[in-house]
């Protein structure tokens, strides 16, 4: 059986990771540093195509943590709107990309990819929960919705589902991220 906690303390742990960086960052003012006014300036510059890039990346079996490259764009100024599209787009991407690899080249590709028992549980969960377990993932960032998007390959899901499953939640998803990431960045005086 699929531990949830093998997702949800990892991610906890982030959490908590973060909000000491932001409250170090905070107390020390680094706002008002100039290597992070150029840190800044170069990210708003040209944050939003490698944003777009890691999360084509991310959205694979890459585990890059697009949510936190959203949350740390947003505090570093990049604009929320473009930055909200692009991750979204660049995730929804690489979904297609693990959907399209699964699809054509099936379980001996996955398989390599993931245990074979582990891949049994997957498809368990999935025959008992399907599209809401796809969109459960998609809404939580500690869990690994790339997976999922190798299942729906595998089992040659529709792909006007897949897209709408993939896209929405990561856009509620990147919604929300972006606009704490830009209220951590006022918060800390980088905005």
């Amino acid at each position: 059986m699929i531990s949830w906690k093998s997702f949800i303390i990892p991610g906890a742990i982030i959490a908590v990771i973060c909000l000491i960086v932001l409250f170090l960052l905070k107390f020390f003012n680094v706002g008002s540093m100039q290597l992070f006014l150029d840190a800044k300036a170069f990210v708003t510059e040209y944050g939003l195509l490698g944003i777009f890039f890691a999360t084509i990346l991310a959205g694979t079996i890459v585990p890059l943590g697009s949510p936190i490259l959203v949350v740390v764009a947003a505090l570093l100024g990049i604009p929320r709107i473009p930055l909200i599209l692009t991750a979204t787009a660049g995730f929804t991407i690489g979904m297609m990309i693990n959907y399209g690899l699964a699809y054509c080249l099936g379980r001996p590709y996955i398989t390599k990819k993931v245990a074979t028992e582990k891949l049994q549980e997957i498809m368990r969960l999935w025959d008992r929960w399907g599209w809401t377990l796809y969109t459960i993932f998609g809404l939580i960032p500690v869990l690994p919705v790339e997976l999922l998007s190798l299942i729906c390959g595998l089992l040659k899901t529709r792909l006007d589902i897949f897209l709408i499953l993939s896209f929405v939640p990561r856009l509620v998803l990147f919604t929300i991220l972006a606009y704490l990431g830009e209220q951590a960045g006022i918060w800390i005086g980088i905005l």
